[in-house]
């Protein structure tokens, strides 16, 4: 494989001048350029990405932590960076959860990896990092930015979307098509925009003059496992529901094959409303209703305002994102076509 060096012999030019002219940094005279560049396609030259960041002081690499990679919610997230940053001639480097530590370790130590790597900047999904561990990071947390999560040492750094309303939305939903028995599965209560949904959802039912501490209340994990396993145990319960909010579509769509499978129609016999609006929600069976979340616009000015900082340049930048329902077929009127919940016919 050619190095710089051959380049420069057959060039007939020093070292420098030939890095000058892979770097597009410096001045040389046209006639030395053309004979480099003749050299570079004579040899079939094509520098490395280390000698690049070398030659150019930045490694032109953006690095992600994400807590897993899994199911579809991340997935839709990392394909938004990654096209972002190839058309701008950049590359990701994804960092995950992995190890024996808690969450917060492994965060630590996927900031870590990416750093030791020579990512020129940094994108964090993740609640489990502390203040403390940003403040840790020193001149490097300004070359970072956070995505649904809120850090007080670097406000203007964070990108967030507001949940409470998100919860508030799904609830008025299912208001507004007569629903007033109704079931929740919560993700996991150590998760601060899981609890903010929740409490959105609750709070607009009670407004409505539901009272929320009847309602019954299942805890999962967001995975579709959780959901097919909490929609199990309410109709086991008996509870007299007619429509079920599920904090993730995850869950939904897990809680949707059961149903399919215990012979409960949705939404003839129970309505069902996810969150986050994922591709799993329109291609599900029904196609799931589900509070949109606007990840994607959140996502890329995050990824711009990281950009900026990194590079010097002025992508546009907000921090106010819209929140809406999309309706599909999983969400019908009660009274109507809807009958309460029912335990399953015995085999």
């Amino acid at each position: 494989m050619a190095t710089i060096k051959d380049v420069a012999r057959l060039a007939g030019v020093g070292l420098g001048t030939a890095s000058r002219v892979v770097s597009g940094k410096g001045s040389v005279s046209p006639a030395t350029l053309e004979r480099v560049k003749k050299a570079i396609d004579e040899l079939g030259f094509r520098p490395s990405h280390a000698a690049r960041a070398l030659l150019s002081g930045s490694s032109r690499m953006i690095g992600v932590y994400i807590p897993v990679l899994s199911g579809t919610f991340y997935t839709p997230i990392l394909q938004i960076i990654d096209t972002e940053l190839r058309a701008a001639g950049l590359h990701m480097v994804v960092a995950f959860g992995v190890g024996l530590g808690d969450a917060r370790r492994q965060a630590v130590e996927g900031i870590d990896f990416l750093l030791e790597r020579g990512c020129d900047g940094l994108i964090v999904m993740t609640s489990a990092l502390l203040e403390e561990d940003i403040a840790a990071l020193g001149a490097k947390s300004r070359q970072l930015v956070a995505l649904n999560h809120s850090f007080a040492g670097i406000p203007d750094q964070c990108f967030m979307v507001d949940h409470r309303l998100g919860g508030r939305l799904a609830a008025r939903a299912l208001l507004e098509h007569g629903h007033r028995d109704i079931a929740i599965v919560a993700g996991p209560a150590s998760l601060l925009d899981n609890v903010e949904r929740v409490e959105g959802f609750k709070a607009e039912l009670e407004e409505s003059g539901i009272d929320t501490h009847t309602l019954w209340v299942a805890e999962s994990d967001f995975s579709p496992a959780g959901g097919w396993a909490a929609a199990k145990a309410l109709i086991e319960s008996g509870n007299p529901c007619s429509a079920l909010f599920c904090a993730n579509d995850e869950m939904a769509v897990g809680a949707l094959s059961y149903f399919q499978e215990a012979g409960i129609r949705v939404p003839h016999d129970l309505s069902v409303i996810g969150y986050d609006d994922t591709p799993s929600a329109e291609f599900s069976a029904p196609r799931l209703t589900s509070v949109r979340m606007p990840w994607r616009e959140m996502t890329r000015s995050g990824l711009n305002a990281l950009l900026n900082r990194c590079y010097d340049l002025a992508r546009p930048v907000e921090h106010s994102f819209p929140v809406s329902v999309t309706l599909r077929a999983s969400l019908a009127k009660a009274g109507e076509n809807s009958k309460r919940a029912r335990r399953p016919k015995a085999a």
